[in-house]
């Protein structure tokens, strides 16, 4: 487990090292987006509408009637929000983290003060818990401009335009930030099991072979990457899905949930259990290759800063 870098003992070493858990996170989110955005696209279409048989159909569809573009519609958003909600998960989870450390250093000043993974599970939630004041205005513009109808149907014209329309409907609060209570949720759960299973799986591993952390090869640090992107998606999916369903809702008689319980309920009812879980296959194939890239870049980048 980590020890307290010595370096924040000195005057500002606690800030720097936030730039750089900020900085390293940036580059990390933006990995995630441009691996992500094609796969992200058929899993919002799955959860959204009935109308694909599966995600190979989804993917063909898109390709055959909107072209290969498609597969990045809304990808300006994401490119910049979520290399900022990236950056706030790493910041906020080593910064948890730190403080972590220094009350379990206060309570067992002769002992290694290095996390507990309960701990690292809380550190990991208070990362999402953070994050989803950007995500969730972020993911619902996101899923608007992925779920809109294509050519002159199209409801918006880029994301300011998609924006300005949503915080007009409803406003700010109940427009834009519609979702945001079971994003709460999806943060928390997803990300602390992310961290927990890489922090996990890293500490394993240098326990095992008796080595430092640093000493992990990129290999296995963008497979453990992989394994908790997988860890994260298994826990929050369903979440997700009531996320996706109520951010591509109607607004004023259109509207089909009233909120994030009606949505759960009215799932249930309507496709059953196998209702919280469409759009899954795509976003496991997704996840791998993104948590790995993600990881891999910020330690890449962490150990480069020093």
């Amino acid at each position: 487990m980590a020890e307290l870098d010595s370096t924040e003992s000195l005057n500002g070493g606690g800030m720097l090292r936030t730039a750089k858990d900020l900085f390293a996170g940036a580059a990390g989110g933006i990995t995630q987006v441009l691996l992500g955005q094609p796969f992200d696209i058929v899993k919002v279409r799955l959860q959204t509408t009935n109308q694909y048989s599966s995600a190979l159909d989804c993917a063909a569809k898109i390709l055959r009637n909107e072209g290969p573009l498609a597969f990045y519609k809304g990808t300006l958003t994401p490119l910049i929000g979520i290399g900022a909600c990236v950056s706030v998960q790493f910041g906020a989870f080593h910064e948890a983290r730190r403080r972590f450390e220094e009350l379990n250093a206060k309570r067992s000043p002769k002992h290694d003060p290095g996390l507990s993974y309960t701990q690292y599970y809380l550190a990991g939630a208070f990362a999402g818990v953070t994050n989803s004041v950007l995500s969730t205005p972020i993911e619902h513009v996101r899923i608007r401009l992925q779920t809109q109808p294509h050519g002159a149907q199209r409801l918006y014209s880029g994301p300011i335009d998609c924006i300005r329309k949503l915080s007009t409907h409803e406003g700010v609060l109940r427009g834009l930030y519609r979702g945001e209570v079971v994003t709460i949720f999806r943060e928390a759960q997803a990300y602390g099991v992310w961290f927990l299973t890489f922090e996990y799986l890293m500490n394993q591993d240098a326990k095992r072979n008796n080595i430092k952390r640093e000493e992990i090869s990129s290999v296995k640090i963008a497979t453990y990457g992989g394994l908790a992107g997988e860890a994260l998606w298994l826990a929050s999916y369903p979440f997700d899905v009531i996320k996706s369903k109520m951010q591509s809702d109607g607004f004023g008689a259109q509207q089909k949930f009233i909120g994030m319980v009606d949505c759960f309920r009215k799932t249930w009812r309507t496709e059953g259990f196998g209702g919280f879980w469409r759009g899954l296959g795509p976003t496991l194939l997704r996840a791998m290759p993104v948590s790995a890239g993600t990881f891999a870049t910020v330690e890449l980048v962490m150990r480069a800063l020093g």
